[in-house]
């Protein structure tokens, strides 16, 4: 049980660091997006989340926390919503369902 807690955790540092890229993004010219800290955030929490989908991948298997790794578009799609303020549509929704209905499938 507990390493599923560990992919829920890892999946959102991923969207966390994703949301930091994409803050480093919006900044015109290369020079400038090197020198800006949001770029280091996002890598440092893509590092945090890839050593614990290695840890995790060590007590389960594969087939598993691959597929599961798919809430990270879940926590992308609330973030969004709530700090990008991006509007979320009914077809977003009903895809974040579907992933909701496999994430359960495959860890049952």
């Amino acid at each position: 049980m507990r390493y599923y807690i560990f992919i829920i955790f890892m999946t959102f540092i991923g969207s966390i660091a994703s949301l930091f890229l994409k803050k480093a993004s919006d900044l015109d010219g290369i020079v400038t997006i090197i020198k800006d800290k949001n770029i280091y955030i996002g890598c440092g929490l893509y590092i945090i989340s890839a050593v614990i989908n290695i840890y995790v991948l060590h007590y389960l298997p594969y087939s598993v926390v691959l597929p599961l790794t798919a809430l990270t578009y879940v926590w992308t799609i609330i973030l969004s919503y709530i700090l990008l303020k991006e509007d979320i549509f009914l077809k977003k929704i009903i895809g974040v369902c579907f992933i909701l209905a496999g994430v359960v499938m495959i860890s049952v």
